[in-house]
């Protein structure tokens, strides 16, 4: 019986099965014939505490390093410049940051506006955490660790992709293996409390389609427009198993809608590439059964991912300069954040004629 990784209640919901899928983050050498391993992939919403979370875990770790996106940088510094702002970012103050495995870091930018690191086992003025929780496979013992790394008055910055975006935008391949919790604010804040936090102020961002980004302390008052946020995301279904369950109904349609449309291209003589060989495509593939017959390559700027093919499919993973050559008749995008940074990288591409294609 399944067991909440926040609060340990037993009851609950499976509100999204995507089957057998590929670990998303082993990709293999082009040259490696597979098969590739096959794990469950579903999410299961806590009855008690309402954190949406992955079942069960593969346990692979092999993840070959992304470029980050501009959007995300660009973020970085739009939410940096709100905190400075709101008194948050401020020289002096100390902060630690706990990062995600998938790369990037504020520390910079948060340095070069007078922030301090705080040594090794001090507590901070500002713990940060951008993206690094939800790959935390013991969610209760995750918030407490960073809980106590606050020094008295410091706050902790959780910055997350919003379940109630993912519930708008349909976005049932963001679940995926080692992402172990998907947050809505309600749910986000009861395991705040469990490491003794309260909400304080939050802040909403467009990247991947809705991101929050949290104020916790141990003596915050929650402000009027994260109060507001947890009302609309109750009313739109955040905690009910009925509502998050439509994703699964999204997941058919979506895969079948995704190979009808190349499918379609393919019979018109059209020639599509796919772009960003991403940790969320590699499950809509999978789910779509779409092979290098339809999608010939996908383009990615990460050198470790190049050279690699896309797992239990043939599809190989090749760089950017492939797109000097002939511009394709189109361009499959899986990460829509990316599509003003490639055109802009890629001219070629905004010629007419070239469709681009986002999913």
């Amino acid at each position: 019986m399944p067991s909440c990784r926040a609060c340990g209640s037993t009851a609950g919901d499976l509100v999204l099965d995507l089957g057998e899928q590929p670990p998303c983050d082993l990709f293999p050498a082009a040259a490696d014939p597979g098969p590739d391993p096959l794990f469950p992939l579903r999410m299961w919403l806590c009855g008690q505490c309402s954190l949406a979370q992955l079942l069960e875990d593969p346990g692979t770790r092999e993840e070959p390093a992304g470029v980050e996106p501009k959007a995300l940088t660009d973020q970085a510094a739009h939410a940096v410049r709100v905190l400075r702002d709101a008194g948050v970012v401020r020289p002096g103050a100390t902060v630690i940051e706990f990062g995600s495995p998938h790369g990037g870091s504020w520390l910079p930018l948060l340095r070069a506006e007078g922030m301090v690191d705080a040594a090794p086992g001090e507590p901070a003025d500002v713990v940060l955490d951008c993206f690094g929780l939800m790959h935390e496979a013991d969610q209760r013992a995750a918030m407490a660790g960073r809980a106590e790394r606050l020094a008295p008055g410091g706050v902790l910055l959780m910055q997350y992709h919003s379940l109630a975006s993912i519930l708008a935008g349909k976005q049932w391949n963001a679940l995926r293996h080692g992402h172990f919790a998907y947050y809505s604010t309600p749910a986000a804040i009861t395991l705040a409390a469990s490491a003794g936090l309260r909400p304080g102020r939050s802040w909403t961002f467009p990247l991947y389609g809705g991101t929050v980004l949290l104020e916790l302390g141990r003596d915050l008052t929650p402000a009027q427009a994260t109060e507001e946020r947890v009302r609309a995301e109750r009313a739109a279904g955040v905690a009910d198993a009925a509502v998050v369950g439509g994703l699964g109904r999204e997941a058919e349609a979506g895969g079948a809608r995704l190979r009808e449309l190349l499918t379609d291209r393919a019979k018109a003589g059209k020639r599509v590439i796919g772009y960003g060989a991403a940790s969320r495509a590699v499950v809509l593939l999978w789910s779509a059964e779409i092979d290098i017959d339809l999608l010939p390559v996908i383009v990615d700027a990460s050198p470790a991912k190049q050279g690699r093919r896309m797992p239990a499919t043939r599809i190989p993973v090749e760089t950017p300069r492939l797109l000097a050559g002939s511009p394709p008749d189109a361009v499959l995008l899986f990460v829509p954040d990316l599509l003003p940074e490639v055109r802009a990288a890629h001219p070629a591409l905004g010629r007419p004629g070239c469709e681009w294609i986002t999913v």
